[in-house]
């Protein structure tokens, strides 16, 4: 997708050199940058109006060449447990999507202590971010892939999503962790997501620690292997819902080409290069006639695998989509296939579920908006023009 619909230049999409370099050519000191950028990312400005130590001549140029947010607000979601979900719409959507996405913070206020047994309040606020508009992969299971790939998102509209829930917490809060765990395969769009991730932990940005960013994928080796070699040191979660190759063809799409020793593989590679333990997510699925991938010798097959790369495993309550027939399993069902795995060895945990009330389920949201939409005849947010596709 473009990074906007003016030949105005996306600010969020560009690295602290590379907007210094602008400001050098627009003829403003080379300090400029350092002082844009924090009030961008640490005082939140909004809008370069906002920057009251920049003289009024150089507030109006940058207005003029750069815009900050490009992205308009569709909808602000929080459910009962405090979770919280935007949906954006982008500049330039295709098939009446409006070129929508959705972001997500999740809030989690833990008790820790420190060596010497002092308690303080952990204040966790994790962002989920998207890479794409809708997803390639289009597992069965999975909202964001009902109607395919729209299009990739911009490192600039990546940052912008993170931006955008920054300026919903209070000044004392901060994102403290980053999962690229919503729409899209962040490895099918991968300059964007290694650009997006440097900026994240850049000082002059988001400062975080490479050891809270997850990047979560479905499974491509040679995209895998690629970010293994550049020694970004963060987190890597492999997408497996399946302990056997037949099965994991049966709701993954792309395992038809890949197999499951081919993520062993890269993932021993991942963990050669990084020295960072891989997680193995895995979306507990029932359906009408029973278990799809939770009996008990699925929970066998599956410690297997995590052995093999010493693994994590996180265990995910599915969040089921009313157009699609899979169910969410009984508790019992979880703790039974998590049990498994502990007696195998394994670290198992099992993902608290949030946000069921507000369309939890990736790309839930956007597919919920469009329906909307296309009941009320708009092709396109505002635009009161009939579909002729539907």
């Amino acid at each position: 997708m473009k990074e906007t619909s003016t030949a105005k230049i996306h600010l969020l999409g560009l690295s602290k050199a590379e907007l210094t370099e602008h400001i050098l050519e627009f003829g403003m000191p080379k300090f400029r940058a350092a002082q844009i950028l924090e009030w961008i990312y640490k005082k939140r400005a909004a809008g370069f109006e906002q920057m009251t130590n920049l003289s009024l001549g150089d507030r109006q140029l940058l207005a003029d060449k750069f815009e900050i947010f490009t992205s308009k607000l569709v909808r602000n979601v929080t459910s009962t447990d405090g979770t919280e979900k935007i949906l954006l719409q982008w500049p330039d959507g295709v098939d009446g999507t409006g070129g929508l996405t959705e972001t997500v913070m999740i809030p989690c206020d833990d008790d820790q202590a420190d060596e010497y047994g002092n308690t303080t309040v952990a204040h966790r606020r994790t962002a989920c971010l998207s890479t794409q508009v809708g997803c390639p992969v289009q597992c069965a299971f999975c909202a964001s892939g009902l109607e395919g790939l729209k299009g990739n998102l911009t490192a600039g509209q990546v940052i912008e999503q993170a931006l955008r829930l920054t300026h919903n917490l209070p000044i004392e809060r901060r994102l403290s962790n980053i999962v690229f765990m919503g729409m899209g395969e962040p490895l099918a769009n991968f300059n964007v997501t290694v650009a997006a991730i440097r900026t994240l932990m850049a000082e002059w940005a988001f400062h975080i620690s490479g050891r809270k960013i997850t990047l979560s994928t479905v499974g491509l080796p040679p995209q895998m292997k690629k970010f293994a070699d550049l020694e970004i040191p963060v987190n890597l979660a492999i997408s497996l819902h399946a302990p056997n190759d037949q099965l994991r063809k049966q709701i993954i799409p792309w395992a038809e080409k890949i197999s499951i020793d081919q993520l062993i593989d890269a993932g021993r590679y991942y963990f050669e290069k990084t020295g960072r333990e891989l997680t193995l997510e895995y979306i507990m699925l029932d359906s009408a006639g029973g278990g799809v991938n939770t009996l008990p010798e699925h929970a066998r097959q599956l410690a297997t695998i995590a052995k093999q790369l010493r693994a994590n495993v996180n265990l995910i309550y599915y969040n089921e989509v009313p157009d699609l027939s899979f169910k969410r399993p009984s508790g019992q069902t979880v703790f039974s296939f998590q049990n498994v795995l502990r007696a195998a060895g394994v670290n198992a945990h099992i993902r608290k579920s949030r946000g069921r009330d507000v369309a939890a389920a990736c790309g839930q949201l956007a597919r919920q908006d469009r329906k909307e939409r296309l009941a009320q005849g708009f092709v396109q947010i505002g635009t009161p023009e009939k579909n002729q596709d539907e």
